[in-house]
């Protein structure tokens, strides 16, 4: 079984898929530079790419921290990036008054962890037919899932993702069940492991999204920036850009080795 994203084909099979961009859609010199930088890197490598932005990010622990463009400002800025390097976009969306707004802008729809089993927002989401990625929350089990897939799909939903980015293991400390992605995949939707979220400190971004590949996984999600350090948001989980070439010529050749395995 396969997901359809535009032209891009998600699953066993398929080239590997990388969900990737600044955490924000901060300005137009952030967006080029990443874009840019991910579309050769991807193409090399025989690797098929979403570009990601937010023009919004509404789950920010302090009430002065950056949330983000706005949809007006967010949403031009992924239509440069679809029209300057012809990349499939994707954003996520918090409010059900923004999606048939938004879904007409984007190629891909996220719905955001905390928000995966919001009968509202999956209703409205699953009514506007785009390919949908359904972002795990940390607190949710396989039934959770399961049951949020349900609502998409009965609201019209058909290609979907899953993106695992690991569970909860105290405060702060989350945990990928590598293990369990097989269980995912077994819910009839591509499973994409957020290395970026779930990574339990920087370092360690690019050897979980390794695990990952290694692990069957149908696609990676990463974030990453031109300067980090001066990112207007999410800085300590993002890579730089520099550093996205080689990890993605890492990820290719894993996939290849892991696609001989599970053809064996």
């Amino acid at each position: 079984m396969s997901t359809r994203i535009g032209a891009i084909s998600i699953g066993k099979g398929h080239p590997l898929l990388l969900i990737a961009g600044p955490c924000a859609a901060e300005d137009e010199s952030v967006v080029d530079a990443a874009a840019s930088c991910l579309r050769d890197a991807a193409a090399e490598h025989g690797i098929s790419l979403i570009f990601k932005a937010s023009y919004e990010k509404d789950n920010r622990t302090s009430g002065q921290a950056y949330r983000g463009p706005g949809r007006e400002q967010g949403l031009r800025l992924l239509a440069l990036v679809r029209a300057r390097y012809g990349l499939p976009v994707t954003t996520d969306v918090h409010r059900v008054d923004d999606v048939e707004a938004v879904a007409g802008e984007i190629d891909l729809v996220q719905i955001p962890a905390l928000l995966c089993r919001q009968s509202s927002l999956l209703d409205a989401v699953g009514r506007v037919g785009k390919p949908v990625n359904l972002k795990k929350g940390q607190f949710a089990n396989r039934e959770t899932i399961q049951g949020a897939l349900d609502k998409l799909r009965r609201a019209g939903a058909s290609d979907l993702l899953i993106s695992e980015r690991g569970s909860c293991w105290g405060p702060e400390r989350l945990v990928v069940d590598f293990a369990g992605l097989s269980e995912l995949a077994a819910l009839g939707a591509a499973v994409v492991v957020d290395a970026s979220h779930a990574a339990p400190r920087p370092a360690s971004i690019a050897a979980l999204a390794c695990a990952a590949v290694a692990a069957g996984a149908d696609g990676v999600f990463l974030e990453c920036h031109p300067d980090p350090p001066r990112a207007h948001c999410d800085g300590a989980r993002m890579l730089a850009l520099s550093q996205m070439p080689a990890l993605i010529a890492h990820l290719a050749a894993l996939r290849r080795v892991s696609d001989q395995f599970s053809s064996a």
